[in-house]
Formats: C-alpha cells, sequence, structure tokens
C-alpha cells in the first residue's frame, strides 16, 4: 500500500470510527474541504465545524471502499458506498425523521507532506433527496 492509500485509509477509518480527533490528525493546518455543490471550506477549524455539523445531522458508515492513487505520490481517490440515517434536520433540506439512504459517493484527495490538503466530495444529492422522501 502507498503512502497515499495509507493516509486516505487512515482518514476514512478515523470517519468510520467517529473519531473526530483522528480525522483531523491527518489533514493539514490549511487543508481544503469542497462540499459536494456547496463551497470550499479552508482549515482545520472549518473541517472541525463540518464534522460536528454532519454529526448532530446523520449517521453515516461508509462501506465497499476503494481507494485509487496517482504515480506522483501526492494525490488519490476514494469510491465508496454510504449507508445513512438522517438524524437531525439540516438548513434548507427536507425534513429529518430518521430515515436511512444507500448512497454512492467518492472523493478527491490531494496531500502534502503525508497529510491531506485538499478532499473534494462528490455523490448524488437528487439521489439522496428522492432516497429521504423530498
Amino acid at each position: 500500500m502507498s503512502d497515499v492509500a495509507a493516509v486516505i485509509g487512515a482518514y476514512y477509518a478515523a470517519f468510520n470510527a467517529g473519531d473526530k480527533e483522528a480525522f483531523l490528525a491527518v489533514l493539514t493546518d490549511d487543508v481544503a474541504h469542497d462540499i459536494n455543490q456547496g463551497e470550499r471550506q479552508i482549515g482545520k477549524e472549518a473541517f472541525g465545524r463540518f464534522v460536528d455539523h454532519m454529526t448532530r445531522c446523520y449517521r453515516e458508515r461508509l462501506e465497499d471502499l476503494v481507494i485509487l492513487t496517482g504515480t506522483a505520490g501526492d494525490r488519490g481517490a476514494a469510491e465508496f458506498t454510504v449507508h445513512g440515517t438522517y438524524l437531525a434536520t439540516d438548513e434548507g433540506l427536507p425534513e429529518a425523521s430518521g430515515q436511512t439512504y444507500v448512497l454512492p459517493a467518492g472523493a478527491f484527495f490531494t496531500l502534502r507532506d503525508g497529510k491531506v490538503a485538499r478532499i473534494s466530495n462528490y455523490y448524488n444529492l437528487q439521489d439522496w433527496l428522492a432516497q429521504v422522501g423530498a
């Protein structure tokens, strides 16, 4: 396994464990986080707030993880299936009532000095909306 794959694997292991500190430990201080169909947020502090928000609104577990790496040793991608429960209404989205969903998703990574410097997440929002009854 390459260093890139190991870092991305650690990122998703922390996600699935719900370990915010381990999650943040694999990020650069100036990490760029591209939120699916949303804004780019910069920095660990912003990422930590995002994790807190997601933990409040959703319970998710990622399965079927496949990690792909580039040859230069600084980029990678992951494909996975999100198994989730919509716990609390997220602003601008349908009302939450414990709906469950299964959603294919992916992410692109740039690494610097052995840590994640950029992550861009992608999933089909229309698919998710249909699954939660929008």
